[in-house]
This record gives structure tokens, C-alpha cells and sequence, in this order.
């Protein structure tokens, strides 16, 4: 068996700001782990002495089946060549995906084929975050950090307006289905109050049937560590264990490394001070985000809306220009800046763009692409020349498909955890060489993260 080295895991995350979230539980757990946009080099990687961990923010949730296996298949192979414990694809913990769009029964297979493991283990519930499973079905608080009522996945508010993988199914089994033929079994909450021989027997049996894939249920963050320690003492015995699933993966693992006093999980994290003015650069759709948006308006934010017609242009120069003088002069008044695409799926800007984009004969799938690359450009550009005359210390980056593109054009090569604020949202280091956003705090937000007063509560920098 070819000897492992220091890095104890490392992730493919199908989006930006869901990557932070996972680079989160493993910095808390106390791994020291760097989050690269593209897949590092070893040269990369040594920059940042040995790192425990490291991650890949890919944009995979937003890819057809054939263009996600092209992707995964070089990101893979580079991961295994670090040869560490764990290889985990990383999805959102409402596991957004579809058969046409981030399926996440190609990333399965694709994995499997590489990693020759004899199952792959895929955990979804995350409580740390307010998404639990029982009995193979999923269920989401509205607003992760917050005190929101929870909901089965398919009748979610926010989930089930999503404007590309609407939730309509909360059985993960029946959800996956849709995307791969592999079987698959599940280890459920009955089975969780067993001891660990009792769970690893019940895996051995569905593995002896023919199971390729077992879902984890998860209601209580008090399993995580016992989850963590059965699917860690998979990769004892065997290579690579490659798995699947939101943060609650780095959340187990993390817990059972704790009990074990293989790693010290840390507690002390640089103080976050009152940071104004303050940037937030917005492409989510979530209704969780705009109800955000319109708070901090509210108390002081100086909203810029994306114009829809912006979509439509080849080279949106003149709107780029335009939002960064915006940004730069209400910098120079004092107030903290949000420029958004959109507040809510209610926005009539969606509907415009929808419509615009429909007439160039565009299917769904590269309306998608051209929507969250196009937006990328505007929100990158308009903030880094905005910068470049006018610096600020922190920013927030909201959406998931938008902030790939975002990141890469304020330059962003990686980031590095260096305090938590809102669970699965840390605020990081960005390291962008020849960028004015190097050295800056950045935050990056998924859109169903936070209370209503989140962007308020980053700005101040008291949680």
C-alpha cells in the first residue's frame, strides 16, 4: 500500500461558497487546510508549509453530466496523487442536482471507477447546520445560523423555488436514483444507536448484496463522531476511501479524529473588528439572501441592482464602468456597498433575463453557465477596479453558482480560514497575486445561510 503523507483529506467542492463551509469543520477540528480555486500543485501546496488538508472550489453544480466526468476525472487523479486518507466530493447540504445538471450519480461513478473502493459512504446530514435525515429523507432549517423553522426538503420555501434543481423529492435514495443505476442502501437512525461492530456489520451486509452507495442518516450533531469513526475505519483498511456529501463529512471525520486526540480542535480565532466601508458582491437567487439584502438597506447599505439588460451584451464594459463608480463613490460617502443581481426569485430581473437569454435559443443548461459567467464578470471586474482606487478590508461574496466566476475575476487563487461567524460561512484570507483583493477578508455566503441582519453582523464583526 503506498504510504500516506501528511494530508489527512482532500476535497472537490462543486461550488465556492459550499467549499468554505468544508474547509470550516476541518479548520475547527483543528487541520490546518487551504482552499485553491484550480487544482494545485505540489509547488502551490508547499507555499503553505504542510497543510493537513486542502480543498479544490470547483463549479461542478453547475455541469452537464459529460462535462462534470471530463472535470472530476483530472481533479480526482491529482487528489489521489497526494495520497491522502479520505478523497470527498463535497455537494451542497440540500444536495442540489439534478439528472441533467451536477448530477451527483456521475461524480459517484466517476469516483468509484478511479478509487476502486467497495462502496462509497455519502452523508448529507449536516446538524451543525440544521439538515438532518431520518430514514433516508431530508429535512432544511430555513436559514443555516438561524433559528428558522425546519422543513422537509420538498416543501421548503426556498428549496423548492430554486430556479434550477427545485426541491420535488426529500428521499435522498429515490433523488439519487434519478442520477446513476448503482444500488444503494442506507445506514439508518436505528442503526446509528447501535455500537460501531453493529453498524459495520450492517454495512458488510449491504455491501455483500450488491450495495455500491450507503446514505448515512443524521439527526443530532452527538453521532457525527461515530459516523466519522465507521467511515474512517473504512480507509483503514483499505486505500483512499473516496466519499460524498455536504460538510457533515469533515464534521464526523473531524469529531472522531477529536475523540481520538489524533488533532486539537481550536478555539482561538483572530477578532473580527467593526470593518466599514464594506463590499458584498451578490448573485444569489435564495429568498433567504434577499430578505439579507433588504435589511441591511435598511440600516445603511447602499444597494447597486445589476441591470438585467447587462445579459445581453457581448462586452457589459460600459455597465462594469458604471457599477464601479457607484461603488467607489458611495465608498467615498461613507457607506457600505451591495451589488446584486437579483432579490429573490420574485425579482422581475429573472424573468427578464430568462426571456432574454430563451431568444437567443439557448437551452437551460448554458443559460445557466452564460447567467452565472456573465454575472461573474460584471460583480469581479466592477468590485476589483473599485478596489484599486478605493481599498476596503473585508468582503462577502453571496451565491454559489456566480461566486466561482466571481472569484476568479477578482483573481483569487486560494483562501484560508481565519475565523468562523456564521456556521458553513467563515471569514478567510484571500491570497490573489497582482490583485487588490490579496490579503483581504473575504466571506463567502451560500444562499441559504444566515439571519436577516447577516451582512450587517459581518460588516460590524461582532457575531
Amino acid at each position: 500500500m503506498t504510504k500516506k503523507n501528511k494530508i489527512k483529506l482532500a476535497f472537490y467542492g462543486d461550488d465556492f461558497t459550499g467549499s468554505t463551509d468544508a474547509m470550516e469543520f476541518l479548520t475547527r477540528a483543528g487541520l490546518r487546510t487551504v482552499l485553491f480555486l484550480d487544482n494545485p500543485t505540489s509547488e502551490q501546496i508547499a507555499r503553505f508549509g504542510e497543510p493537513d488538508a486542502i480543498g479544490i472550489a470547483g463549479m461542478t453544480r453547475a455541469m452537464i453530466p459529460n462535462e462534470m466526468k471530463q472535470t472530476l476525472e483530472s481533479a480526482f487523479t491529482e487528489l489521489k496523487k497526494l495520497n491522502p486518507r479520505h478523497v470527498h466530493y463535497k455537494v451542497c447540504s440540500t444536495f442540489d442536482s439534478s439528472p441533467e445538471i451536477g448530477n451527483i450519480g456521475t461524480a459517484i461513478e466517476t469516483g468509484q471507477q478511479l478509487f476502486q473502493n467497495r462502496f462509497t459512504p455519502v452523508l448529507v446530514a449536516a446538524p451543525h447546520l440544521g439538515r438532518y435525515s431520518a430514514f433516508g429523507n431530508l429535512f432544511a432549517r430555513m436559514g443555516i445560523g438561524s433559528s428558522g423553522e425546519i422543513f422537509r426538503l420538498d416543501r421548503h420555501p426556498s428549496m423548492c423555488a430554486h430556479p434550477v434543481t427545485p426541491a420535488n423529492e426529500s428521499d435522498l435514495k429515490l433523488h439519487l436514483k434519478q442520477q446513476t443505476k448503482l444500488p444503494i442502501g442506507l445506514i439508518d437512525l436505528l442503526d446509528l444507536q447501535k455500537t460501531t461492530d453493529e453498524i459495520q456489520n450492517k454495512m458488510d451486509s449491504e455491501i455483500a448484496v450488491g450495495k455500491r452507495i450507503l446514505f448515512f442518516d443524521g439527526m443530532y450533531v452527538s453521532q457525527m463522531a461515530k459516523i466519522g469513526e465507521v467511515i474512517d475505519a473504512e480507509a483503514n483498511s483499505y486505500s483512499t476511501l473516496f466519499s460524498v456529501g455536504s460538510s457533515g463529512i469533515e464534521k464526523a471525520l473531524g469529531d472522531s479524529w477529536a475523540a481520538k486526540e489524533l488533532y486539537q480542535p481550536r478555539k482561538n480565532w483572530k477578532e473580527l473588528n467593526e470593518s466599514s466601508p464594506m463590499l458584498v458582491l451578490s448573485g444569489s437567487v435564495s429568498p433567504v439572501t434577499a430578505n439579507q439584502i433588504n435589511k441591511a438597506v435598511e440600516l445603511g447599505f447602499e444597494e447597486i441592482a445589476v441591470e438585467a439588460k447587462s445579459m445581453n451584451m457581448d462586452d457589459p464594459e460600459s455597465f462594469i464602468s458604471e457599477y464601479q463608480q457607484k461603488i467607489v463613490a458611495a465608498f467615498k460617502a461613507g457607506k457600505s456597498v451591495i451589488i446584486h443581481t437579483s432579490k429573490g426569485p420574485d425579482d422581475p430581473r429573472v424573468g427578464e433575463i430568462k426571456k432574454m437569454l430563451e431568444e437567443k435559443g439557448w437551452d437551460e443548461q448554458t443559460r445557466r453557465i452564460e447567467t452565472a459567467k456573465r454575472f461573474g464578470r460584471i460583480l469581479g471586474q466592477s468590485a476589483r477596479r473599485a478596489l484599486e482606487s478605493f481599498p476596503v478590508k473585508r468582503m462577502v461574496i453571496a451565491g454559489g453558482d456566480t461566486s466561482g466566476y466571481v472569484a476568479r475575476e477578482l483573481g483569487i487563487d486560494a483562501v484560508e480560514m481565519i475565523a468562523p461567524v456564521f456556521p458553513g460561512a467563515p471569514v478567510c484570507k484571500a491570497y490573489a497575486a497582482a490583485s487588490p483583493i490579496d490579503g483581504m477578508e473575504v466571506n463567502l455566503k451560500g444562499g441559504q445561510v444566515g439571519d436577516e441582519t447577516y451582512f450587517v453582523k459581518i460588516k460590524n464583526g461582532k457575531i
